[in-house]
């Protein structure tokens, strides 16, 4: 880009998940690149760091479904009318529209619109907004797949894929975790000790699978092995009535001394490392899957059901842990093959941060200048 330009993104909020890491890496290369970075959302635990980063961030609800809508985009335009940014990216659907009714109300020259698509978003209108940006951008080529699909008359010449990615060096081949790491772990979660670990990352909802992973636990248990499972990150305010459920399941088939339910922590570099298998068991196809890339970055196998993104990925990673959606028997026969043997990791993960960064920039700067 031959000019520094200012860059708007938009999103509900910024307390975690996979489209608030995106948005804070984009952030950073952008200030990288002598740019000038500005997020708008409600706000959020990400905000610190953000702006640490040497981002702004504008405070506006943009995520709220409610009545107030409408006044909610007049303050959007307003607040876009005093940035003048060159480039609105747009990350969800809720904030899509709003961007997209806001900027309309603006004087040519207009802004840019970019929208990314993060997820396997429900057919249909609402969604549809997802696909008016000038270009947009598909985390994966299962999720350009899907947005053809369902939504036949996109033109697919403003179709990007970007895939998400890691830092390699943040999470880099044969990472051990440190003594002392190791000795607080031991003492923390001793229900974790003695045989392999399973770890599973995901937030505490149905849809990522948790009760599977319970099952797979019970079936390698009953097959002989002193296996333990981590469920990291399910345990979060709101979710108690889901993770009663887990516990209940893992009662029943008789494992709850051999599982652990635990918040989200920030050591997932560590957690990993720790672990013996990493599954990816979400009922959902997920838009990508940067469990799956991290994990094999650091060197741990992981076993998944194969659709998705997260399916895309081990059929071309690690084709080892590619598991049929939803066939119980093949995930216990695989995972104690994995434990048992792990099959050799790929030499190198090409999903890279850096190249995440890289191709989203290039994106602003072929719409600013062409």
């Amino acid at each position: 880009m031959a000019r520094p330009l200012t860059v708007v993104q938009l999103l509900p909020a910024l307390h975690s998940g996979g489209v608030e890491r995106s948005t804070l890496e984009i952030a950073a290369a952008l200030v990288a690149a002598g740019h000038r970075s500005v997020v708008i959302s409600a706000g959020g635990r990400l905000v610190a760091p953000l702006v640490a980063a040497g981002s702004k961030h504008f405070a506006l609800d943009i995520g709220r479904k409610s009545l107030r809508a409408f006044a909610t985009m007049r303050r959007l335009r307003e607040a876009l009318a005093r940035l003048k940014p060159d480039v609105v990216h747009a990350r969800s659907r809720l904030p899509a529209w709003l961007g997209w009714y806001a900027l309309r109300g603006l004087p040519q020259p207009r802004p840019r619109f970019v929208t990314t698509v993060h997820g396997m978003n429900s057919p249909g209108r609402y969604s549809g907004v997802m696909l008016r940006g000038e270009r947009v951008i598909c985390v994966s080529g299962a999720v350009r797949d899907y947005v053809l699909a369902h939504w036949p008359g996109t033109d697919p010449a403003r179709l990007r894929v970007v895939p998400r990615g890691v830092d390699p060096a943040q999470f880099p081949r044969g990472f051990q975790a440190s003594a002392d790491w190791q000795a607080n772990f031991a003492a923390e979660h001793p229900a974790l000790q003695g045989g392999p670990r399973l770890l599973m990352p995901g937030r505490g909802t149905r849809l990522k699978g948790h009760a599977d992973a319970i099952e797979l636990l019970a079936g390698l248990r009953a097959a002989g092995s002193d296996a333990r499972l981590w469920l990291l990150g399910a345990l979060e305010p709101g979710r108690e009535a889901y993770v009663a459920e887990l516990e209940a399941l893992a009662q029943a088939r008789g494992v709850a001394h051999a599982m652990v339910i635990s918040p989200p922590r920030a050591d997932i570099r560590e957690a990993y490392a720790a672990c013996d298998l990493v599954l990816q068991l979400s009922r959902q196809p997920e838009a990508f899957g940067r469990t799956v890339v991290e994990a094999l970055s650091i060197g741990r196998p992981v076993l998944g059901w194969g659709q998705g993104g997260v399916g895309e990925l081990l059929r071309e990673l690690y084709p080892a842990g590619d598991v049929a959606p939803g066939d119980a028997a093949q995930l216990l026969q695989r995972a104690r093959a994995l434990l048992a043997q792990p099959a050799p990791l790929p030499a190198r993960v090409p999903y890279t941060l850096a190249a995440m960064q890289a191709a989203t920039l290039e994106i602003y700067g072929q719409l600013v200048e062409p």
